[in-house]
Parts: structure tokens; sequence; C-alpha cells
């Protein structure tokens, strides 16, 4: 039975160890944290609306569902070219056949990001937030800021959706609690027209949200740095914020950008639409390595993005192309055919759809709905991953 290493336990890694368990591969998954952590859910953690145990999937469960092998550590070196990995802990790993590489993306760096709160970063931040939040809901006002940044050098390492999402539960949540009068919300932006990769139209009815909910806007000026008390800009101009959420573009992954593998000019890796890592040196086979997920750069247009949905079909694709190779076949899939944009924004009391491929691109409400929608969607994740009821088929 051939040996298969993963490195990643998020949406990518995961999905590759069980769809190559299926294959009847030898796979070992390597993750350093035990368990799953469902990012599209988490915006509910900091209005109360979810716990932090309702993110999460057991890895140790999964591994026991499916069969695979599993090894809690993160990897400290990678040598594509000596084909071997080594570990936290020391170990080195070499006797393996493929290795899939699912291990995401660092964050841009910014002058004073410590002093932000990233929904998209480290899973427990997400409860810090909800505790800073409590905080300013017991002095009962405040100025509280939400913004993403964009990556000059990749435009799919954008991820705006969650700032929305955030930013429209807590303008329910404090409108519930009959205090959001008594707050002011602003959304932050370098670039000028933020969300745009959504769609013209789906542009349009966000301005529209923005004015209902009066929710203010700061767009179109580079963040110089951020501060305790609020953000400061290209023009020095300050925001002032007593609690700022934001979300750093992605950039590539420090492990990686140490290691012997290729990457593009942001430090993702090179990859061909069939997942194969592309080397610069032709005397070095790509035909064992492979990247998907967030680790990975994507090709395509500029509105492109990396969604969870996205790596989930590159670690499904990669898993048939593996099995393709080692029988000698040629039905090779590719992920440029499924690069679009899909998402439920969701809002605390309702919800929309949004979706962009090369045709067609729009945003429609779903009222109370869709909240119930993607409420459902966080079940049905946690349930089909356990291969407790039956997957839907993939676009």
């Amino acid at each position: 039975m051939k040996k298969i290493l993963i490195l990643g336990g998020g949406f990518a890694g995961v999905e590759a160890a069980i769809y190559l368990k299926k294959a009847n591969y030898d796979v070992t998954l390597v993750s350093d944290r035990d368990y799953l952590y469902i990012y599209p859910t988490s915006i509910w953690i900091p209005t109360h609306n979810a716990s932090f145990e309702d993110t999460c999937l057991n890895l140790n469960k999964l591994k026991n569902a499916h069969g695979f092998n599993l090894i809690i550590d993160g990897v400290k070196n990678i040598n594509a070219k000596a084909e071997q990995v080594t570990l936290l802990n020391g170990y080195i790993m070499k006797d393996y056949e493929h290795l899939v590489i699912a291990i995401g993306a660092s964050k841009m760096n910014h002058e004073g990001i410590e002093h932000t709160l990233c929904i998209c970063g480290e899973p427990k931040v997400s409860l810090e937030i909800r505790d800073k939040l409590d905080k300013l809901v017991a002095i009962g006002s405040g100025n509280i800021c939400f913004g993403f940044g964009g990556n000059p050098k990749d435009s799919s390492a954008v991820r705006g959706g969650p700032a929305f999402e955030l930013l429209f539960n807590i303008h329910n949540y404090l409108k519930k609690k009959g205090i959001r009068d008594n707050f002011t919300l602003t959304f932050f932006a370098p670039m000028p027209k933020p969300g745009k990769r959504m769609g013209a139209k789906a542009l349009k009815m966000m301005d529209k949200y923005f004015k209902s909910h009066n929710i203010k806007k700061h767009v179109g000026k580079k963040i110089k740095s951020f501060q305790s008390d609020g953000i400061i800009f290209e023009d020095n101009s300050k925001l002032d914020s007593n609690l700022t959420m934001f979300i750093p573009a992605g950039d590539g992954h420090e492990l990686i950008k140490n290691s012997d593998l290729p990457t593009n000019e942001a430090g993702f890796i090179k990859i061909d639409d069939f997942g194969n890592v592309v080397f610069n040196d032709e005397k070095q086979t790509s035909s064992n390595i492979y990247a998907i997920g967030d680790v990975a750069a994507l090709e395509g247009a500029d509105w492109r993005a990396k969604q969870g949905h996205i790596a989930e079909v590159m670690a499904r694709n990669v898993a048939h192309n593996i099995v393709q190779k080692d029988t000698n076949g040629s039905d090779f899939k590719g992920y440029s055919g499924h690069i679009n944009i899909l998402c439920v924004m969701d809002t605390g009391n309702g919800a929309s759809l949004v979706y962009r491929n090369d045709k067609k691109a729009y945003l429609i409400p779903m009222s109370f709905i869709g909240h119930w929608l993607k409420k459902g969607w966080g079940k049905y994740f946690k349930l089909s991953k356990m291969g407790k009821i039956p997957r839907l088929p993939y676009m």
C-alpha cells in the first residue's frame, strides 16, 4: 500500500485525507492542532450565537471515522529535493510516495498589527473579539472598526467576506440589546472599492446596506499603522477605534518561503491546474508533490479568491489525480474550471447569497431563511465530514 503524507489539518488537508483513504492509500495527516476549525461559522462566536466548540471538529474522531493516521505536531522544514519533512519534535518523515502540502498561508504584516484582532486568524482570537466586545457592551458605547487589506503581489489572497459578516452581525447584536445608537461602526479598507470582486451589482447592494444600517465607510487610503486607539492612514489622518477587527491579506507561509519549493512573488507555491508543484529546475520532477488550498498560487481572473470550497475541490481533484498517476490513467481533473466566488453572507438576522464566475455575478438577499441555511450548513459540514450523512455534489 503506497504511503501519502499530508501536511495541514484544515479544509484542504482533511478533505485530501478522507478521499485518499477511500482510494486505499496509507494516509498520514500532520496537523498543528487536534481539531478542524470551521472558519465560516466562527463569525457567531463574538456575538454569543455559537460557542468555540461549535466551530471545531475533533481530528481524532475524523481519524477514527475514516481510518487515516494522525500526527499532532507542527512542521519545521520541508526539503522537497531530498523528499523529507522535519516536524517540530525533530522527527523526520521521508518514507512516502506522495506529499500533499495544505498548510495554509501567513498574513501580511502591518505596523501595529498587534492592536487588531482577526476573525480569520488563529481560532482562539474569536474568543478575544467576544470578550472585548462584551466589555464595550458593558460600557454601553464605543467606536468599533472593521476592515480588511490586500496583497499587491497576489489579488487572490484577499479575504473580505468575514469582515462584512462580522460587521453586520455585531450591528444586529447591538441593535437587539437596544444600544446600537450609542456605537459608531466603521468599515475601512485601503482599496477604493472593497468588495468589487463580488461584482458591480453586489457592490451597489453593499453600499445600500451600509447606508440603511448607519455604517460609516473609510476607504481608498493606505493603512500606515495601527494603534491601540485607532488606525493611522497614509495622509496621517486617524480613525478612532476602541476595538479594531482587521483581516490582513494572505501572504506566503514562512515555512514555504524558507523551503526549496517554487513560489510566486507573494510566496505561494506554484502549481499546475492539476495541483502538481511546478519546479523551475527541469531536472526536478514534480510528480509526487502537490499543493492545495491557501498555500497554493491560484491562476485566473483578478476577482478570483481563495475559499474553503475551492480548497476542497483542489483536494478531491488531487486525490483523483494521484490515483490516475498510480494506475497509468489519463483522466486528470483541474481546479481552474471551478474558480468562482460562492458564499452565504450572514448578517445575524438574515443573509445574502453571493456568487460570481466568468459569466455572471450577483448578490441575492435571502432574509432570515438565509441565516438558518448557513446555520444548517454548519451542522451538515460536521455530519457529512464524519460520514454520517451523504455529501452533496460539488460544482
